[in-house]
């Protein structure tokens, strides 16, 4: 490749500063890789977290869910469910990390309103719409969660490939010209200085 560059000197300046443009590049896609990756390693902590929270609050919710049925009759439970309106609450809004966009998934506070009649029903059937309400909390918690890894480990990826690309193709290839050209130049200039020599010898 080094033979399709003309070695003068506007193209070594020219050479010089596309190494230093790449040299800074690799620089800063090494920095965003770091930010990146520790970003989604506290995410990930995170939605473990969530995760267990969801493992535990499913497995109450189920045990309320089998005493309301047991104590109301699994017909009157499917009876208040289908009753039961369910609201769009939830807003997504977005924050960056080095470029990437980040999901926040956030719902309406939800001051818990018992819909069904007190009269039907149990402290059970209670216990149970509680329990889902944190269940379904804590479920857009871990979507946003697991968005956002998801997302960022992609951007990582790619700026991975970016990096490759500049650490073992672009860079070398622009080193091997720099080195090309000052080579040609200097054999260039000890050619001339060898002619110069040899025509002052002549005079």
């Amino acid at each position: 490749m080094n033979q399709n560059i003309f070695p003068t000197k506007s193209n070594l300046i020219q050479c010089k500063k596309s190494l230093e443009l790449a040299s800074l590049g690799y620089e800063l896609l090494d920095k965003k890789r770091f930010v990146l990756l520790r970003e989604m390693m506290s995410l990930m902590s995170d939605l473990e977290g969530i995760q267990n929270q969801i493992d535990g609050s499913f497995a109450a919710a189920y045990r309320a869910l089998q005493k309301a049925n047991f104590a109301v009759g699994q017909g009157e439970m499917m009876s208040i469910a289908g009753a039961r309106e369910y609201p769009d609450d939830a807003a997504i809004r977005f924050r960056s990390v080095m470029g990437v966009e980040i999901p926040i998934v956030t719902l309406e506070e939800e001051i818990p309103s018992m819909y069904y009649g007190a009269g039907v029903t149990t402290a059970a059937v209670d216990d149970a719409y509680l329990g889902f309400l944190r269940v379904k909390r804590l479920t857009a918690m871990a979507a946003a969660l697991e968005n956002s890894v998801y997302r960022l480990a992609y951007a990582i990826k790619q700026a991975q490939k970016r990096a490759n690309a500049l650490q073992n193709v672009i860079i070398p290839d622009l080193t091997a010209k720099v080195k090309f050209i000052i080579g040609a130049l200097e054999e260039k200039e000890r050619e001339e200085f060898v002619r110069m020599k040899v025509i002052k010898a002549r005079a």
